[in-house]
């Protein structure tokens, strides 16, 4: 669609993705120039309508950022009272003390929050300085002037089926920046491109991720422990794949009931839905849980390769900011601090370079920053755990992991840093390895089925355009996935998007793209690597309240 002509709007800095980076980034550069020319563009129908997260906060970011947030109301409610670590059994549950643990895994002075809700405040903050946000305007594709990356098209809608235009779309308008932002949470569509395009995972390990999957439940308010937070291993997982639970009770008799999977699992018959909602049936969810009712579910994937896997963040006219680059700090759940650092280091970066008469180059001083700086400190830290877990298991890993998180809190490892190895679709093995797992029906009062549960997520895309969804060889998930893999396809998607059907006697691979929640967890775990999500029109995909 390159031909198409289209209008253009010219300004300072670019930034693509809502989230925490890209509005702390916008407010960031207001702050610092406030005659520079700002835009967000947001794909969600609203700011934090496609914010998905567990979330306790580390505050450490937007201290940094807006140091009277407490004055200026930000949606920091409830401070975290007590943390509890649990690892489970399927009957029962051992409580790891807190004292042998790091001081890095303390949650004193964090908050639980709704990152959907800090965004939303967040936005009233940039927009109050001047920034542009254009909430319901995917960016669909990359504008390069010869070497250099200039802009974004963005805002277009009503496509033919076949994905040309028709005589009621909308072709959108290019927007041009003398930098471009790229913010769009773990792998971004357009943040592939750019890292493939310029080569920057070089060097680097693989980007290792987990599924992680929220459900918000109002709970009996006898049973509610405002600012109490409890993470769980072992049962159901146990040796099968690497994850674990969250439960955070903030305001409102509500409970944020969260599971992540890490997709580097080697049996394609595990099915981390399923895993979720066999998790809510141990007596200690269970009991919690019982007379309550679930209001909200919603999925999305975490980056959790951490320091070992951060691509070169920059090229030329283009940074990568906060899960786009993968800024999670693993043991921890936490990655909403170092994103909104990752901004305000990227802001910092162009504004010096734009003062200094400069634009289109690759802004160094943001990547030094991040490296050398407090995220990079943060994440060297904890850089062995998620390697140590998925080469030796979960009690191995918990002690070894714990000794390194001690050791280099002194400042050196015992362990050097390890490597992650093989890429999380590479982990995939043939299903005849495996045995297959079988899962008790959901009860429909505890655990639901995943369509039931999507309704839940107020997801909507346009029937009438193209799928969103691109296989790069249409006949693979039958001919290759189905016989040697079982199509994990059919388990891995936590929102039915993918099935086999038989038609007139035929095996057919079915894409319902309608039920997508934008996790990406098909362009990350495919055996075949043969599925490529690309962004929806604008305003699709899941409306989350207060995820």
């Amino acid at each position: 669609m390159s031909e198409v002509v289209r209008e253009t709007m010219e300004y300072d800095v670019v930034i693509v993705g809502a989230g925490p980076a890209g509005l702390s980034a916008a407010i960031r550069l207001k702050q610092l120039d406030a005659d520079l020319q700002v835009v967000v563009l947001e794909k969600g129908s609203e700011v934090g309508a496609h914010i998905l997260s567990g979330a306790v906060l580390d505050p450490c970011g937007l201290d940094a950022l807006i140091p009277d947030w407490k004055e200026k109301g930000a949606p920091l409610n409830v401070p975290v009272k007590e943390d509890n670590f649990y690892m489970l059994g399927e009957a029962g549950e051992i409580r790891i003390p807190n004292f042998p643990m790091p001081p890095l895994m303390n949650n004193h002075g964090n908050y639980i929050v709704s990152m959907g809700n800090v965004t939303r405040w967040m936005a009233e903050q940039a927009e109050a300085l001047g920034v542009e946000i254009f909430p319901g305007m995917a960016c669909s594709e990359l504008v390069y002037e010869g070497e250099r990356l200039k802009g974004v098209v963005a805002g277009v809608f009503g496509l033919e089926a076949d994905g040309s235009l028709g005589p009621n779309s909308e072709p959108g308008m290019e927007l041009h920046g003398k930098y471009v932002f790229l913010s769009e949470g773990v792998r971004g569509s357009l943040s592939k491109e750019v890292i493939e395009k310029y080569n920057l995972a070089e060097g680097h390990e693989p980007q290792k991720f987990g599924l992680g999957m929220k459900e918000i439940w109002e709970i009996d308010p006898e049973k509610h422990k405002e600012g109490s937070v409890t993470h769980t291993m072992g049962w159901p997982l146990n040796g099968n794949a690497g994850g674990g639970s969250f439960i955070y009770h903030l305001e409102n008799n509500q409970v944020y009931v969260g599971f992540v999977v890490h997709l580097n699992y080697k049996n394609p018959h595990l099915y981390p839905y399923m895993e979720f909602q066999r998790f809510k049936h141990h007596p200690m969810v269970a009991e919690l849980l019982k007379g309550g009712k679930r209001v909200a579910y919603g999925a999305r994937a975490i980056s959790e390769g951490g320091y070992q896997s951060m691509p070169k963040m920059v090229a030329p006219g283009v940074a990568l900011l906060g899960c786009s680059v993968g800024m999670v700090n693993v043991p921890r759940i936490k990655g909403n601090h170092n994103a909104m650092l990752s901004g305000m280091a990227a802001a910092e970066a162009a504004h010096e370079a734009i003062k200094a008469g400069r634009e289109g180059d690759e802004l160094t001083a943001y990547e030094t920053e991040v490296r050398k700086g407090a995220i990079g400190k943060d994440l060297k830290k904890v850089r062995n755990v998620k390697p140590m877990w998925s080469k030796w298991g979960l009690l191995p890993s918990l002690v070894l992991g714990g000794l390194d998180m001690w050791t280099n809190t002194f400042g050196f490892s015992l362990f050097g840093t390890l490597k992650h190895g093989k890429n999380d679709a590479d982990s995939t093995e043939p299903a005849a390895a495996h045995k297959e797992i079988s899962y008790p029906k959901p009860d429909g009062t505890l655990s639901f089925d995943r369509l039931t549960n999507v309704s839940f997520s107020m997801t909507n895309h346009e029937e009438s355009q193209p799928a969103h969804l691109h296989l790069k060889d249409a006949s693979l998930p039958i001919s290759v996935n189905l016989p040697k893999y079982a199509e994990p396809a059919q388990r891995y998607c936590p929102a039915g998007v993918y099935e086999i059907v038989e038609k007139e006697g035929e095996q057919q691979f079915v894409i319902n793209f309608q039920n997508c929640v934008h996790c990406k967890t098909c362009d990350i775990k495919d055996p075949s690597q043969n599925i490529n999500w690309t962004t929806p029109q604008g305003g699709d995909g899941p409306n989350y309240p207060n995820m």
